[in-house]
């Protein structure tokens, strides 16, 4: 009688959208709480660890994606008004914005031209077809625009946001030890790089680190999104189909 009952109650559960938002809202706080356990270090990044929490907890339960959406679509209505906010530490940036812009907007172009170059190569070299290397080359930029950019050029939107996402993770983790490698000490440039290479995933990581190097991954983001979206279709006749 008790598995009934058990089945019972998951059923009615699952259909409440208060269950995903929830679990969504838990699998971050556990995270963040992990994070900091291990005192800040990049392998524990906390959207990477909340994001593995809830994949298994779906699989695990057998929940489709649709289901799990339309319970934290909240979430993702939230960043909308979050990523507009980011406006506000930049602008109390705005000085020292100024005097590196010849330099930002040159890191801005080569870094956009790597990104995209360099992913397409590798994958070609390792014999990726000509749909997925359209579904790669936008894999720096926010999900949303790396959808749009990859559906006009031919590639698959659901596959590009899987490797949207797996480029944020690996950002968020590598960027800081590597920029401590290189010794980059100045927070506009490890931001501007962090936001650049990383998106969103970069730009959090980056905040976590400092105001200013938050508020120049922001701008480093929103450029590269822009700046991507021009770039890929161009470059896209040169991509094998």
């Amino acid at each position: 009688m008790i598995a009934p009952r058990l089945t019972d109650v998951w059923v009615y559960l699952a259909a409440s959208p208060l269950l995903w938002l929830t679990a969504t809202l838990l699998a971050y706080i556990a995270a963040v709480a992990l994070f900091e356990r291990l005192r800040a270090n990049p392998l524990a990044n906390p959207v990477m660890v909340s994001v593995a929490i809830l994949v298994t907890l779906l699989l695990v339960t057998d929940t489709p994606y649709h289901a799990y959406f339309d319970g934290a679509q909240f979430v993702h209505f939230l960043l909308g008004p979050a990523t507009v906010a980011l406006a506000v530490p930049l602008y109390q940036q705005l000085p020292k914005l100024r005097r590196n812009l010849l330099p930002l907007l040159g890191g801005l172009l080569a870094g956009s031209l790597v990104a995209i170059v360099s992913v397409v190569l590798v994958a070609w070299l390792l014999g990726a077809s000509g749909e997925t290397l359209r579904s790669l080359a936008p894999k720096s930029v926010t999900i949303p625009i790396a959808m749009g950019v990859a559906e006009k050029i031919g590639g698959l939107p659901s596959l590009t946001a899987v490797f949207v996402m797996c480029t944020g993770v690996i950002g968020a983790v590598c960027a800081t030890p590597l920029l401590n490698l290189l010794r980059m000490r100045d927070y506009s440039v490890r931001g501007f790089s962090a936001g650049l290479a990383a998106h969103g995933i970069g730009t959090a990581r980056a905040f976590q680190v400092s105001e200013e190097a938050g508020a120049f991954a922001a701008l480093g983001m929103g450029l590269n999104g822009v700046l991507t979206a021009i770039l890929v279709p161009l470059l896209a006749q040169w991509i094998p189909r």
